[in-house]
């Protein structure tokens, strides 16, 4: 069985839950928005955190979140990042070593990249993140040495808003023979790097994950057209519809998967989590229409709890249903 490498920001969520909007409005913090902040701010937010409210701290990023996914299935990961040397990154390193993957981090002395997470008591989400350490990592933190002995890349295409550090990356995977999956991440950034990640896609990838608003803005089509052209880049496409479901596409054949059956609180890391189960398929040799379906159970699970880990009980169950 493959294993599979990951690359993407090291990032760590706390969510805080308050009584009021009180430390939204100190921090001029539109409600429900996601502002980008610098250390001194990130640092006070999570001091005031401290002070005033209970907080949950979870280990994030869009790939990590794919890649401990995996290792939660039994697959055989390792994911590269650049962290902190501090108490984020060392719970972030900690959270790697009980999904099972291998450590493969950049440590520096700037503070690890989090996402302060403030929820009100209307259940609304106002986001803080500071990239920190992550936004560092680059092309010279890259060798042969650490892609040697993979069957698969998966990237995140927030990496996109670095060139050269994807480009390298999916350089080094080439050399080695390393089937490669991109995640586009986020529809702003597709919008932006349209031109360069169309000539990654034509280059490299050979497995491309996209929501409908992805996808549509990449291809200016609807999902099920923009289907056919990202299939017609990418040896697989997948564009992922929502509450709909998503749609698979591979060679000549295509597949509308249904999604689980579901009673969906949260959405957040709904979209990595498919892309863990897809490709624990792939490395399995299975085929798409079940890596699909596999994707969707995973999906279908994240979405009935807060945040984007499922608990031991929540894997067990999947993986007891999953007979190959």
């Amino acid at each position: 069985m493959d294993k599979i490498l990951g690359i993407g920001n090291v990032l760590v969520d706390i969510l805080a839950i308050f009584k009021d909007d009180i430390m939204l409005q100190k921090y001029a913090l539109p409600k429900g928005s996601m502002t980008h902040v610098d250390e001194d701010i990130t640092n006070k937010i999570f001091d005031d955190i401290k002070r005033q409210s209970k907080y949950e701290i979870v280990a994030g990023g869009s790939a990590a979140n794919t890649i401990n996914g995996l290792g939660k299935l039994g697959i055989q990961t390792a994911f590269i990042g650049k962290t902190g040397m501090d108490e984020l990154g060392n719970f972030f390193i900690d959270d790697m070593k009980k999904h099972g993957t291998l450590s493969k981090l950049i440590i520096t002395d700037k503070t690890t990249g989090n996402c302060k997470v403030l929820i009100t008591p209307d259940g609304e989400r106002t986001m803080c993140t500071y990239l920190g350490a992550a936004i560092d990592l680059c092309e010279k933190d890259l060798c042969s040495e650490q892609f040697k002995g993979y069957g698969y890349l998966h990237i995140e295409g927030y990496l996109m808003q670095n060139h050269s550090l994807m480009k390298r990356a999916l350089e080094l995977a080439k050399q080695h023979r390393i089937t490669i999956s991109l995640d586009m991440s986020s529809f702003n950034v597709v919008a932006e790097n349209k031109k360069f990640l169309n000539e990654m896609l034509h280059k490299y990838v050979d497995i491309i994950f996209a929501n409908e608003e992805e996808a549509r803005v990449f291809t200016g089509r609807e999902p099920q057209e923009a289907l056919e052209i990202l299939a017609g880049i990418c040896k697989i496409a997948v564009v992922k519809i929502g509450a709909a479901g998503s749609y698979v596409k591979q060679g000549n054949e295509f597949y509308k998967i249904r999604p689980v059956s579901a009673n969906a609180i949260d959405a957040t890391g709904a979209g990595d989590l498919y892309a863990s189960g897809f490709l624990y398929g792939m490395a399995k040799k299975l085929p798409v229409e079940i890596c699909g379906e596999i994707g969707a159970l995973c999906a279908g699970n994240i979405v009935e709890v807060i945040g984007t880990k499922l608990n031991n009980e929540r894997w067990n169950n999947i993986k007891r249903s999953l007979n190959y």
